[in-house]
């Protein structure tokens, strides 16, 4: 009879299958413990960035706005024009007043703080003598609520306004300060009549601001800012 061809391993044993290497359970759970504090390293790596920009734009937008305040000031006082029928620059203890020439006319603009917020009220443009004074009037009486009130800065907790004069400076508030203002055109040979007495319009005035947490800053902040009064045509 034929034989099977081939050959048996020796002593007649079958071959063995080749081992099959993996990870035991203790490498797999040792590996997923490790990217489990790699993942929350990153997270809290991230998490970290995002808050400091966070706090960066913050005070970002807290300095802007500051500085937007300042730019209005600036362009309010460079604008004050002495009407010779209301104050041209007031300030009582509260409400910084001001007559302010603008494209369509005057108004007047009156800078207070009311509830710890500093607000910024403009009256309606005028070209009437009487609508002017009522405006002037009712800037008197402002509540913080009535049309054409901004609110201009949160956190502010009091203030203060000083005029600079013939190169001293003093308390708005104080007295002494007059000045004669003519209207017409003189007789020749005699002198011009006063016709008007009014407030002397400062150089400059320096503001002081106690400003709180809700500004975005801690404590007082000073500025002086020049008054370039306007002529009036």
């Amino acid at each position: 009879m034929a034989m099977h061809r081939g050959h048996l391993p020796p002593h007649g044993r079958h071959p063995e299958p080749a081992s099959v290497q993996g990870f035991t359970l203790i490498e797999v759970l040792v590996s997923l413990l490790i990217l489990a504090v790699l993942a929350a390293t990153a997270w809290k790596g991230m998490d970290a960035i995002a808050t400091s920009r966070q706090v960066a734009d913050g005070k970002l937008r807290e300095t802007l706005r500051l500085q937007s305040v300042m730019t209005q000031w600036e362009a309010d006082l460079g604008q004050v024009i002495d009407t010779l029928i209301v104050p041209g620059l007031q300030f009582d203890g509260g409400h910084l007043r001001m007559t302010r020439r603008t494209t369509g006319g005057v108004q007047v603009v009156t800078w207070l703080v009311r509830g710890e917020r500093l607000l910024r009220w403009a009256s309606p443009e005028t070209t009437r003598v009487g609508d002017l004074q009522d405006h002037w009037q009712r800037s008197f009486q402002l509540q913080g609520t009535e049309p054409g009130t901004l609110v201009a800065l949160q956190g502010v907790g009091q203030w203060q306004v000083f005029c600079f004069r013939n190169a001293s400076l003093s308390n708005c508030q104080s007295s002494g300060n007059l000045a004669q203002a003519f209207q017409g055109t003189p007789t020749p040979g005699q002198p011009p009549v006063p016709t008007v007495v009014r407030e002397q319009l400062p150089q400059a005035v320096r503001v002081q601001l106690s400003l709180g947490p809700g500004s975005g800053f801690a404590g007082n902040l000073s500025r002086d800012l020049p008054v370039a009064p306007q002529m009036v045509n």
